[in-house]
């Protein structure tokens, strides 16, 4: 296993982290949980085994199965890891119950802490932009989690750029701490971070995880033009994230071709193609099944050639929206400084 640091902190962390969130049996948001607390236990002893140190869950994952799953399943190793988990959707039926309202995130931290059986967690995520509750309020209750020593970090998932700015300046501005973390989506099938998130992210010293690295199954390789609904793959009835199933059909093609050349499967192709981003500081893999668990820690290890990497940036490049294509930075100085050009 590889390490990084992660974003501007003085956390180590593993290239890959674990997604505990199929742990459980309950249904949640369209998804079925899957992975029996005996499955779960060696999947960890096997993620632990492997070098991974970094453990990812949430409050709403299977009605808080995958917390209690995965607390029990680090037991004594709980010290050895970065362990982090998430609040914003709904818990309970009651409309308090939900956002990240000072009241909720109090409560949701307290909660998920007794059941992962542990006195604090090492990063605590807004798992959601809240559009009603006032970030100020927020802010101050990510805070008192950290001042109360309930969680070490704070951070962010699936803000956009202004958002995540936007939090970072209301804490600067009240001298709270400051989030560290964004988790962000990110796949062949879905780039949309590299045009603002990832460089407001490097600009603010975030570390960044990223989930859903083979957009929801497709880029294992059983979806293809002859198996379209992958046999009884997750997006059968699961069917997020959203992608351009045309352009995924192409990309399964050469990542199943370059896969071959190193006998790789595609999904390995994938992770390998994820992990040689720099601004990358860990990829979250949730497995249903111990074999994937392998398959993934097996990409992890797969360098992809420079001309590789191009070929599969080639078939997805997002297109520059404005003002991106309008930008050229300064005309005449970017090329003093890098051909010592300079006007007379």
């Amino acid at each position: 296993m590889q390490y990084n640091q992660f974003g501007d902190t003085g956390l180590v962390v593993s290239r890959l982290a674990f997604g505990a969130m199929t742990f459980g049996d309950q249904e949640f948001g369209g998804f079925k949980s899957n992975v029996s607390e005996a499955e779960a236990r060696e999947m960890v002893a096997c993620a632990l085994d492997a070098g991974i140190n970094f453990f990812d869950t949430a409050d709403m994952y299977s009605a808080g199965q995958s917390e209690e799953i995965l607390g029990r399943a680090l037991g004594k190793r709980r010290q050895d890891v970065v362990l982090a988990t998430k609040a914003f959707f709904p818990t309970a039926p009651a409309v308090l119950h939900a956002g990240l309202s000072r009241r909720h995130i109090l409560d949701a931290c307290e909660a998920s802490l007794r059941r992962l059986g542990t006195d604090y967690v090492d990063l605590f995520l807004l798992h959601n932009y809240d559009s009603i509750t006032p970030l100020e309020e927020t802010a101050r209750a990510l805070d008192d989690l950290q001042r109360q020593g309930k969680t070490r970090y704070v951070g962010q998932c699936n803000f956009s750029a202004w958002q995540s700015e936007k939090l970072l300046a209301t804490q600067r501005q009240l001298g709270l701490a400051p989030i560290i973390a964004t988790q962000v989506y990110y796949s062949l099938l879905g780039r949309d971070i590299e045009r603002e998130i990832i460089p407001q992210a490097r600009e603010a010293g975030l570390g960044v995880m990223v989930w859903g690295p083979l957009a929801g199954g497709f880029l294992t390789g059983k979806y293809t033009r002859d198996t379209p609904a992958g046999g009884e793959g997750r997006r059968a009835t699961f069917n997020f994230p959203p992608i351009d199933v045309e352009q995924g059909f192409e990309v399964v093609d050469k990542l199943t071709e370059i896969g071959a050349a190193h006998n790789a499967t595609p999904a390995q192709a994938a992770i390998a193609w994820i992990l040689s981003k720099p601004f990358v500081n860990t990829l979250l893999v949730g497995v249903s099944k111990l074999s994937q668990l392998e398959s993934n820690l097996e990409g992890a290890k797969l360098n992809l050639s420079l001309d590789e990497v191009q070929l599969l940036d080639s078939l997805t490049q997002p297109s520059k929206t404005y003002p991106h294509w309008i930008q050229w930075g300064h005309p005449v100085a970017a090329r003093a400084i890098k051909e010592g050009w300079a006007p007379n």
